[in-house]
């Protein structure tokens, strides 16, 4: 029931409360500058996403994952006569010519190896290996963005979606928000659950046991829509939230269903309608933005890449560097940044990954020095320690 103090406090908020009931709303006055994290799970193959179809050794590198180059039907989308977007990116072309998107690749966080569970966490914590600490890096910077990014009062930082991503975990005061109906969970947060229970004596097998008996039904755990179906409502919701004048500044968003071992395609098929829907995703976002898109900045980052050539399923396996985009009103974009290390199999990790160039953490200094305006010093010594190495990057934001 609803009583009078519920109206008038709804009142009161305006039109976001009303939207988006049960919402803590954030202390007006807020600096005009915005932040979206997109964490794309399941390791986003970067080399179908921006194709260096100029490369030597692209078309024999990539096989029968090759796409056709700009110019043909259903082709490429050229970016700077090297590097082109999927075909299924329209939008975020259109964004790329209008100087507000930077694709950077060959990135990679600091981790080596080939687990989901793992390179996630270290994607989030921003260390160097994972598990060494429980507090992530977003959170560990939201006290750099002044007094009232963790203040009691509101919650500046927020989560949209199914739970609070470990990137935001901490002490500092986080928000979250889901819609009143979500997809079941993908297998992606399903299998991050039974790692994380993996020592329970209890837990562990009843959820191993149920998780065996739904891939045996067809997977009706994870019923609803599709992973990544979702996406553009979130993305919606976190435009909706973050251009309230009374709402959050950050808000981080996560993707899952990226994970594409079979049947990847090419310009059509499973990972093409996922572009597909992240493209949208992000369209909505811009657009819903309104006036407060010139001062965003949204970050599109995934834990890792694929390997260079199509695997025997025609899928791809887990790899190591991938590709980040940088996109907003904010940007300086209509660039594809980063030291190309090549796809002849002399230039390749191990024989069969892309080869890192940048380290993630690069990135995000750069984004939160030069937009949120996150001190050198700070950046170094208590959001991502021990990490000089992975110098800001310079030149992401407009001047």
């Amino acid at each position: 029931m609803t009583t009078r103090r519920d109206f008038l406090r709804a009142t009161a908020a305006g039109s976001l409360a009303g939207a988006f009931p049960g919402l803590t709303l954030a202390a007006p006055g807020r600096a005009r500058q915005r932040l979206v994290l997109v964490i794309l799970r399941g390791g986003l193959d970067g080399l179908a996403a921006v194709a260096p179809y100029g490369d030597p050794a692209y078309q024999s590198a990539r096989g029968g994952l090759a796409l056709a180059p700009p110019g043909n039907r259903e082709g490429l989308r050229d970016l700077d006569g090297f590097f082109a977007l999927h075909p299924m990116l329209a939008a975020l072309h259109k964004y790329y010519q209008g100087g507000e998107l930077i694709a950077v690749h060959a990135v990679a966080s600091a981790y080596r190896k080939r687990s989901h569970f793992d390179a996630q966490n270290v994607l989030e914590l921003g260390l160097d290996t994972p598990h060494g600490s429980r507090q992530g890096w977003l959170n560990r910077a939201l006290p750099m963005l002044g007094t009232e990014a963790a203040g009691a009062g509101g919650n500046f930082a927020m989560a949209i979606g199914q739970s609070v991503p470990l990137v935001l975990r901490g002490p500092e005061n986080v928000g979250s928000w889901a819609p009143a109906r979500l997809p079941g969970p993908d297998h992606d947060l399903m299998n991050r659950l039974v790692a994380l229970y993996d020592e329970d004596a209890f837990l562990g097998p009843r959820l191993e046991a149920a998780l065996s008996a739904d891939r045996m039904a067809g997977g009706s755990l994870g019923g609803g829509l599709r992973p990544g179906e979702q996406f553009g409502k979130l993305a919606e919701a976190a435009a909706r939230m973050l251009s309230d004048a009374a709402g959050p500044r950050i808000a981080v968003i996560e993707a899952g269903g990226w994970d594409s071992h079979a049947n990847q395609g090419r310009e059509a098929g499973a990972l093409a309608q996922r572009l597909r829907r992240l493209d949208e995703g992000l369209d909505k976002l811009a657009t819903g933005m309104g006036s407060a898109w010139r001062h965003t900045v949204v970050l599109v980052v995934t834990e890792f890449g694929r390997t260079v050539a199509m695997n025997g399923t025609r899928g791809t396996d887990h790899g190591t560097a991938g590709m980040a985009l940088v996109l907003g009103g904010a940007v300086d974009g209509g660039r594809v940044l980063g030291d190309w290390p090549g796809l002849a199999r002399s230039q390749l990790r191990d024989g069969r990954d892309l080869t890192p160039a940048t380290d993630l953490r690069s990135l995000y200094k750069g984004i939160l020095r030069d937009h949120l305006g996150v001190s050198e010093a700070d950046l170094e010594s208590r959001v991502f320690p021990a990490s000089r190495a992975a110098a800001a990057m310079d030149g992401l934001i407009k001047s």
